[in-house]
Parts: structure tokens; sequence; C-alpha cells
């Protein structure tokens, strides 16, 4: 009887041994995808300082807009030539990471993973409305791809290293270790499986300790500590995601609308030119909607005024659709939470004007996990995302509630999620591209 209680707890043993051989793996995984995600976020901040130094010379010197656009069309070119080359760069690269998951396709890691960078580098720097996030995953899952090759994995083991490779670009980027693993889990596999998440936590924790590092301990969002919201003022955040779920809804379905109009456009240059010289134009007339965002998140949380806010948020969302429809390299998370911060600040001088107090800060962070979730519709991930990259862990379950009934709302309306949307485009366009060859 011995024995065979001893032969019993031998696979036990091995699956162990296993287990955490993969975390190590992952630790690996996180190291390569955190340096890659903070050297993205190091150049991607200094590019936007050499604009903030252009816009403010174009304003002394109206002339020299002529000038700047002529560089952008340099950069239109440059782009054009990596896009093709390799052409899965194109767009925020989320899709790319779950087809591969799927076997739909297969990137070549370095490939993909340097012409991501200087891709997303040339158009978030140019002033596109484009975020860092969607190539920071999909250059974590390169990056984790290529460590796993160190070790001759097979097919699964190889799509496991993707996945912690792409929780730690997400905790790189935004330094949200827990979101980057949801992320990964309900969005990229659509489960929850112990011998996943232990290595994609560990990924992620060893990302985030590297962007933390550099960046330092504060939120990505400097905000004051959200107050608390009272239980009476609940039903302001009902009304808060209904109005977001619709205007999810409409952010959804405009995305393949432009994206088919500019598949309309023959000439590769004149697609990728569009975005590029109304990032030239905008930066002259109103640089607030160029880049990701960031700084706009902030400088909302303060009194705008409701219209000078309404003109912003119709800017900004037509300006992210022209930049993420022409299919440059670049993601759609930053601007799309800037979209609900915007709108989260409006909503609140709304009630303000109604006679109701509001703490304005609370409504921003509240607009952003609404809009993820009813874009994205992952509002798991939504509310994790939002609370670390706020601090704000005290307001969980207002969060909540804005996310789910922006969820419900946009559900009930039948939109796709945004990355099914763009999944189904690219496997679609894979598909003809095979039957053609």
């Amino acid at each position: 009887m011995q024995q065979n209680k001893l032969s019993s707890a031998e696979p036990a043993k091995k699956l162990c041994r296993l287990r955490y051989f993969m975390v190590g793996k992952g630790i690996l995984a996180g190291i390569a995808a955190g340096l890659t995600a903070v050297c993205f976020r190091l150049v991607l901040s200094q590019a936007d300082l050499l604009r903030q130094t252009v816009g403010a010379y174009i304003g002394a010197h109206p002339w020299a807009v002529l000038l700047w656009i002529a560089v952008l069309l340099v950069l239109t070119a440059a782009v054009t030539l990596l896009l093709r080359a390799e052409p899965y760069i194109g767009g925020s690269g989320i899709p790319q990471v779950t087809a591969e998951m799927q076997d739909k396709l297969t990137q070549k890691w370095w490939r993909v993973l340097s012409a991501k960078f200087i891709g997303g580098l040339l158009t978030v720097g140019a002033g596109l409305s484009l975020g860092r996030e969607g190539p920071s995953i999909q250059m974590g899952a390169m990056a984790a791809k290529g460590v796993s090759q160190l070790f001759h994995p097979d097919k699964s083991e190889e799509k496991l290293m993707m996945t912690c490779g792409a929780s730690a670009g997400l905790a790189a980027a935004f330094n949200a270790p827990l979101a980057g693993v949801l992320f990964s889990l309900e969005e990229l596999h659509k489960s929850f499986r112990t011998e996943i998440l232990l290595p994609a936590l560990a990924a992620s924790v060893t990302a985030d300790f590297v962007s933390r590092s550099v960046f330092g301990l504060e939120p990505v969002f400097d905000f004051a500590p959200a107050a608390a919201i009272p239980l009476a003022d609940y039903w302001m955040l009902l009304l808060l995601g209904l109005l977001l779920g619709p205007i999810g809804v409409l952010y959804n379905f405009c995305v393949p609308k432009f994206q088919d109009f500019y598949a309309k456009i023959p000439w590769p240059f004149l697609r990728t030119a569009i975005p590029f010289v109304l990032a030239g134009l905008l930066l002259f007339v109103y640089p607030y909607v160029l880049g990701g965002g960031h700084d706009l998140v902030e400088m909302v949380s303060h009194d705008m005024g409701l219209q000078a806010l309404l003109l912003l948020l119709a800017v900004k969302f037509l300006f992210s659709m022209v930049s993420f429809g022409s299919g440059v390299p670049g993601g759609i998370f930053l601007p799309l939470l800037v979209l609900g911060a915007v709108t989260g600040s409006a909503f609140g001088q709304a009630l303000s004007l109604c006679g109701l107090e509001t703490v304005l800060p609370n409504f921003v962070i509240l607009g952003m996990a609404g809009m993820f979730s009813a874009i994205v519709r992952s509002p798991i991930t939504g509310i994790v995302l939002i609370a670390e990259m706020t601090g704000s862990f005290s307001i969980l379950l207002p969060l909540a509630l804005v996310s789910l009934t922006a969820y419900a709302v946009a559900d009930l309306a039948g939109a796709k999620p945004v990355y099914d949307i763009l999944l189904e485009r690219l496997t679609r366009k894979k598909g003809n591209e095979t039957q053609t060859d």
C-alpha cells in the first residue's frame, strides 16, 4: 500500500515542478516584455516633448506648420514602408495576438517586434490619436515568444509564453499588473485556468516591477484620493452608465466604417498620409486631441466648461477614428479611456449646472471604466484597470455599477466588442489573401 501511495504521488510532484518551471519562464517573459514596454514609454515621452516644442514654435511662427507637415509626410513614407514590409504591425496588435493564439496566423517575433516599435513611435509620437498599450501588448507577446525559443517549446507552451508577454506588456504600459493578467485571461483566452493564471501573474508582476523601477510608484493618473459617493447619489451612476453605453455602441459602429472608407483608397501612402497631415494641422489649431491623451485626462478633471468638453469629445472621437481607421500602428486603449474621461467630466458638469453637488474627478474615473466596458466588453478588466491606473480602490462599487450598466446597454443593443470586430476583419482579410495566393 505504501508503494501505491508513492506511485500516485509522483504525477502530482511532476505537475507541481512543471507549474513552478512555467512560473520561472513567466518571470523571464515579464523581464523581456517589461523592458520592451518601458523603452517604448520612454521614447514616446521624449517624442511628446519634441512635439510640444514644435507646437510652441509653430504658435509663434505660423508659417512653420508647412515645414512640419513636410516632416510628417516623410514619416508617412516610413510608416507606409514598414506596413508593406510587415503587415501584422497594423492597428493595435491585440487581434494579431489573439489570432495567433487561435492558430489563424503566425508572426515572426523579431520582425513584428522591431517594426511595431518603430512604427508605433512614429505614429503616436507624431500626434495621431493612438495609444501605447496595444503595441505594448503585441510587442510583449513577441518578446516572450522570442524568449520561448530558447527552450524549444511545443505550440501550447509558446502560446502560454505569449500570454505571459501580453500580460506583462499591459502591466508595464499602465502600471497595472492585475489588469494585465485579467485582460489576457478575459480577452485573449476568455477563460480562467490556474496553469495560465500563475505564469501570467508572475510575468505581469515582474514587468510592473521593472516599470515602477523606472517611472516610480505613483499611479499612471495623478488624481487626489477619490471621494466616497453617497448611496443616495447612486442614481447618477446609473445615468452615467446609460449614457456611456450608446457612445460605446457608436464607437464600435464607426470603427469598421472608417476602415471600410480607407479600404476604398487604392494608394497606401495616401491612406497613411491622411491622419498624419490632419495631426499637423491640429497641432496648429487644436492640439489638445493629439497623441493618446494622457495629459488630457488630468486636464478634464478640472472645470473646463460644458461646451468646451462637448467640443473636445467630438473632435477627439473623430480624430481617433481617422487615426485608427487608417490601419497604422497604434492602440485604442488610451484614446477610448480619454473619451470616457471627457464624457464623465461633461456629465458631472451638466449635473452641476442642474444645481447638484458633484466631485468632478470621480466622474472622470467612472467615465473611463464605463467607456472601456461598453467598447471592449471586458468589465472585470476595466474595473481593475481603472482602479490601478488611478489608485481609486475606494470606489470599486461605483466603478462596478457604471461598468456593468454600460456593458448591459451595449450588449442589449447587439453591438459586438471592438476586438471581436477587429479579429473578424483580420481573419477575413487573411483568408482572402490565402485564396488569392
